[in-house]
């Protein structure tokens, strides 16, 4: 790709080099990042039509501010790139997401001007609010922008940030990005009123020349600024017809204004950069904008891949002979039991496409839920109906479940309640890195009591474990399966119940015992299955909780030498679990516990994460064979 072919952005090494600029380049500017963002990631997937929607937004904030110094918190990272691009990772874009390279998101691990981690939805208020407050205490002249968008403005910890800064002294400014999208299309009451939301002209011209008049004439102390917030209020309320929510909250509003003329944001900005305050400034994107493509399907170019840049034809392989993503087995298992079973229902905080309940959805429309980016609510709201009566399957990336964790306890666990918590995306997902991971469920949800917890290996199991977790008296079930592939390219399979609790013997053996739970038990049976040296058996302990009793009491007498494999991290999860059994139980076996290390594992294809943690096949392979060498080592100095 020649980066020389862009006369501007080819001189911008920083936001310094784009302030030297005149207003009337910027549009420019903002065409040749947005082009630029199109070619490398047709060749470099990532995330897509959020970056193009953002331009410039992004462009106006490190013309206006003076940043690093001053702050900018970025809210649901996959809006970034452009900022990346700008603040000197233009020339390493290009292994964006790549093993070792760039991150997927922002990150003050890789550059002073990443202020905050923001791989999750709805955490910029409350983090840029603390920014703005120690600015203040600190009597440092710095200036904090949080800009929330794709529908973070529906989680909850963005009220709860909101209601923060009503109350507390702060100049920060809140930017909404409202392009009426996440990733599917936005719901929700707050969505919905985002969109009718407006203020006439008249309004705005008025006020602008009011605050800048009161302003110059240093009238704008606190208690008149707070008597003026409460005199705009009943004004926009006279022209405008409706109450501003923000308003109601002594936040002064500013907009809706076009989020894509690039020199009126860098006019507005600048007229409000030194109003004293809480502000928010409301622009209207469009996601996807400047590619005709992404604008006409934004859920579909949102990641969507390799693609042609100048035909937006996508690179898709031809994949009918490969086995199904663990999720399509997902979305349609759930629809089967839909049909046969009244009291099913589905629930997704935002990701129907993603988890595939969209397939439920669209032939069950009024039994399927998407509750906005909203986890803990999710749950809650799935006990709610499993206490009258219904059977929820609550579908949450297991990295946002984490989100959750209080509602699991409290709202389904301490009632056992019937419902199905399925946790995607279990395990390493690679390219999204360590904000995404699901590697804590295992450890973080074992000592609650009443849960049963269970992995399937492949998509048979997953199906039967569903089937299961819907009969009745299972209480709160909870099934956690990887992102991608299965390993069975014909899927289906008859729906019959697995007993809860129940592990099996996949491969028996006599000198070591190998014990897996979930898909990762497929590359430890490739690994023992090349072994010959040794006879190892290998069991599929399958529930995590409640555990197999009669299954390791066959271990624990049979076996000297055990190692455990799990894709989740190693403190606290399934070969800890089984520590715990043996010694319980009087069996001292000596245990070898494979994997993910104490550390947040960085992004990169799940095969290298998986080498890199020592739990692929080569890696397990390895460990067995000196596992069992340094056991005879020890045999023969005795």
């Amino acid at each position: 790709m020649d980066k020389k072919q862009f006369s501007l952005l080819s001189k911008i090494n920083f936001p310094s080099d784009l302030r030297k600029l005149s207003e009337d380049e910027l549009p420019e500017v903002c065409r040749e990042l947005r082009q630029d963002i199109i070619q490398e990631v047709s060749v470099n997937p990532g995330h897509f039509a959020s970056s193009l929607g953002v331009v410039e937004i992004t462009v106006a904030l490190h013309y206006v501010y003076d940043t690093p110094d001053d702050r900018i918190v970025w809210d649901v990272g996959h809006q970034a790139y452009g900022h990346k691009i700008l603040t000197g990772r233009r020339d390493r874009f290009c292994t964006n997401r790549k093993l070792h390279g760039i991150r997927p998101f922002p990150s003050p691990q890789e550059s002073e001007y990443d202020t905050f981690t923001c791989g999750h939805a709805s955490n910029s208020i409350s983090a840029a609010l603390g920014m703005a407050v120690a600015a203040k205490l600190e009597h440092k002249k710095r200036h904090v922008v949080a800009v929330i968008g794709d529908g973070a403005m529906s989680g909850g910890l963005a009220f709860e940030g909101l209601n923060n800064v009503s109350s507390t002294p702060n100049d920060l400014l809140i930017i909404l990005n409202d392009n009426d999208m996440s990733i599917d299309r936005a719901v929700g009451g707050m969505e919905q009123y985002l969109i009718n939301l407006d203020t006439t002209a008249t309004y705005n011209k008025l006020r602008f020349k009011a605050s800048q008049w009161l302003h110059s004439k240093g009238l704008l102390n606190e208690e008149r600024r707070k008597g003026i917030i409460r005199l705009n209020n009943a004004l926009k309320s006279a022209l405008s017809h409706q109450q501003n929510i923000f308003e109601g909250m002594n936040v002064r509003y500013f907009g809706p204004f076009d989020g894509h003329d690039v020199k009126n944001i860098v006019r507005i900005l600048r007229q409000i950069k030194d109003m004293k305050g809480p502000k928010l400034l409301h622009l209207h994107t469009v996601k996807g904008k400047g590619y005709e493509p992404a604008e006409k399907s934004a859920t579909i170019w949102h990641a969507p891949g390799r693609f042609d840049p100048q035909t937006g034809e996508r690179m898709v392989v031809d994949d009918s002979a490969l086995p199904p993503k663990y999720q399509d087995v997902f979305g349609q298992t759930l629809l089967e039991l839909a049909r046969k079973n009244p009291r099913i229902v589905g629930v997704t905080p935002a990701m129907p496409t993603g988890c595939s309940m969209n397939i439920m959805m669209q032939e069950m429309p009024s039994r399927t839920f998407d509750v906005g980016i909203a986890e803990g609510h999710a749950v809650t709201f799935s006990a709610g109906m499993a206490k009258d009566g219904l059977l929820p399957f609550c579908n949450i990336y297991s990295a946002f479940a984490q989100r959750a964790y209080d509602n699991i306890i409290h709202d389904a666990a301490i009632l056992n309640l019937p419902v199905v918590l399925c946790l995607d995306r279990a395990g390493l997902v690679g390219e999204d890195g360590p904000t995404h991971h699901g590697t804590f469920d295992m450890a973080a949800l074992r000592p609650i009591p009443h849960l049963t917890i269970a992995s399937p290996m492949d998509e048979h199991e997953l199906r039967r474990l569903m089937f299961t977790a819907q009969l009745p008296g299972k209480g709160t079930f909870v099934i956690r399966y990887p992102r991608g592939r299965g390993v069975n390219v014909d899927w289906h399979c008859p729906l019959s119940e697995i007993k809860v609790g129940t592990g099996r013997r996949l491969r028996d053996g006599f000198d070591m015992a190998v014990i897996t739970i979930g898909p990762v038990g497929n590359d430890a049976e490739r690994a023992i299955s090349r072994i010959t040296q040794y006879s190892v058996a290998h069991y599929d302990l399958r529930f995590l909780k409640p555990l197999d009793d009669s299954l390791l009491e066959e271990i624990g007498r049979r076996f000297n030498h055990i190692i455990t494999v799990e894709d989740g991290v190693r403190n606290g999860g399934m070969g800890s679990a089984v520590l715990e059994w043996m010694n319980d139980h009087d069996y001292h076996p000596s245990v070898r516990r494979l994997g993910l290390p104490d550390e947040f594992v960085e992004h990169g294809p799940v095969s290298d994460l998986r080498r890199l943690c020592g739990i692929d096949a080569d890696s397990i392979q390895q460990e067995i064979l000196s596992f069992m060498q340094e056991e005879s080592d020890k045999s023969k100095d005795l």
